[in-house]
């Protein structure tokens, strides 16, 4: 089964947390890894997300940590309203 990696750099204006993190992350822009495989079987090109991940940084130490991708568009949406945003885009 074929599978693909889409990164993408969402932004936080403000202190996060996010399930499957430890403790409370500093604003600024984080890498999120979405794990894709092909669906089969069907006639057209067509993938499901397998995995989100995001990097994180602690002390000289990057780590990939599974999240749920319904918790970091909670934690997003969060953030705009904290920040007082109103656009939608998540991406840079």
């Amino acid at each position: 089964m074929f599978t693909r990696t889409k990164t993408r750099t969402v932004h936080f204006d403000a202190p996060f947390t996010l399930t499957g993190l430890e403790g409370v992350h500093p604003p600024g822009d984080y890498q999120v890894q979405d794990d894709e495989e092909q669906i089969t079987g069907i006639s057209w090109l067509a993938y499901r997300r397998v995995a989100t991940m995001i990097e994180v940084v602690a002390g000289k130490k990057k780590s990939l940590v599974q999240i749920d991708p319904s918790d970091l568009e909670t934690a997003l949406d969060r953030d705009r309203v904290l920040s007082g945003q109103q656009s939608l885009n998540t991406t840079h």
